[in-house]
């Protein structure tokens, strides 16, 4: 075990922290499997969803462990050759995506020969953030100007928008959002974010339009995200909306201490109670402690990507934790923001906790990027630790030397003054 911990590379915190939040969500998965289990095997063992998940967790931290070793400058060139193929898989999404769970959208894509199904936009969203970041570090000799930007930036930020946008509104807003301060960040002009803004409405309000004209063309899409809002904001529930109201009532039970690991009772009635709504059996089973724990947990990761981004000796380092870490903690504070009813349904899991293979592959993915980074600057630190080791060692090897030179001048010098010069001419007498 300690040769396993030696080698793992970057901040040690964010590995602890990652880890946690990764082991603790066996048991809420656990527990709210129970339900997918009694209606899909008829038992009501979720003891394959156990093992299923934690199958995916360690692929994930595999993933994770691989990624870390890669320098992260390579990922500049990496997300340049990744974009375009990024595009490919959301128009095939769209067209031959699958639906799974539930959902009303093609977000999924299924590996042939593996039957693993992954959601496209994840990896886009990474993609795009690393695509960002290595625009704002790019060496100019001239200032940016909104033409250049427009066609090097915008329009690769746009055309992936655009192709997440019809079948999940919420993740393409979570790109935009967290684009838009990325750029901030990377003191790109504030004018040309004004515009960029107001040309993102007006998109948007232009395909609502579109979509509303033409209600085959994006069958049930801007209905659901209308009847989202309309419920949120009017406080009304329809029979097709009803998870929100057993999260209520889920928070509600668990109290300050919670009902107990495995007691909950609206898993039972919560269709996504391991993946959407996973937060709310956590509260259940262990109340407002257990809230506030993962809460804490998040934040305190994001407290270390703060520190990671400031430590990073490069632009693009910076960008890149900023770029990729925000967004985990964004999606997060989403999730539970949704199920204690403060935002509409929105579909956004609980990063590392929710049941998930490639949600957690891709922010495994996004995390190794963010340790790559930070194992570049211990690098760094243990290079100047060492050369300063060599130099100190070196300066006291100069000073002794120093030293029994003086010594070896004093004593001919003593040599010198306790002699007698005028003795051989006293003996010759």
């Amino acid at each position: 075990m300690k040769e396993i911990i030696n080698s793992l590379k970057g901040d040690k915190v964010i590995w602890a922290f990652v880890a946690l939040l990764a082991l603790f969500s066996f048991m809420p998965v656990f527990s709210a499997s129970s339900n997918l289990a009694y209606m899909r095997h008829g038992s009501g063992n979720a003891f394959t969803y156990l093992l299923k998940h934690a199958a995916q967790v360690l692929v994930g931290f595999f993933i994770l462990y691989k990624v870390h070793k890669v320098p992260y400058h390579y990922f500049k060139t990496i997300s340049k050759i990744l974009l375009p193929v990024v595009w490919i898989l959301l128009i095939y999404t769209l067209l031959k995506g699958t639906v799974i769970e539930g959902a009303n959208a093609s977000r999924w894509i299924q590996i042939p020969f593996i039957g693993i199904t992954f959601q496209t936009s994840t990896l886009a969203s990474i993609v795009l953030y690393v695509f960002v970041a290595r625009y704002l570090s790019k060496k100019r000799e001239t200032p940016i100007t909104f033409q250049n930007s427009l066609w090097e930036l915008w329009t690769p930020v746009f055309i992936t928008i655009i192709f997440i946008l019809p079948a999940n509104l919420s993740t393409a807003a979570l790109i935009f959002a967290m684009v838009m301060m990325l750029v901030f960040i990377g003191k790109y002009p504030l004018k040309y974010i004004g515009i960029i803004v107001g040309a993102g409405i007006i998109g948007l309000t232009f395909f609502i339009l579109v979509a509303k004209a033409y209600p085959n063309a994006f069958p049930n899409r801007v209905d659901t995200w209308i009847n989202r809002i309309d419920n949120f904001t009017s406080n009304k529930v329809d029979e097709d909306d009803y998870q929100i109201e057993k999260a209520k009532i889920a928070i509600a039970s668990g109290g300050i201490y919670g009902l107990g690991p495995g007691k909950s009772v609206q898993k039972n009635f919560l269709p996504q109670s391991s993946s959407d709504f996973i937060y709310a059996i956590i509260v259940e089973e262990y109340g407002m402690i257990g809230a506030l724990s993962v809460l804490g947990l998040y934040l305190l990761l994001l407290f270390r990507f703060v520190v990671a981004a400031h430590k990073a000796s490069s632009l693009f380092g910076k960008l890149v934790v900023v770029g990729l870490g925000f967004p985990i903690i964004f999606q997060a504070m989403t999730n539970m923001a949704v199920a204690v009813e403060l935002l509409p349904v929105t579909g956004q899991t609980l990063p590392l906790i929710s049941s998930g293979g490639s949600s957690i592959w891709m922010t495994c993915i996004a995390l190794g990027i963010i340790l790559s980074v930070t194992k570049k600057e211990e690098e760094i630190a243990e290079e100047q630790a060492e050369k300063q080791k060599r130099e100190a060692a070196l300066q006291k090897l100069i000073d002794k030397q120093l030293q029994e030179d003086e010594t070896a001048e004093t004593e001919d010098f003593s040599i010198i003054d306790t002699a007698n010069p005028l003795e051989p001419i006293l003996k010759s007498r």
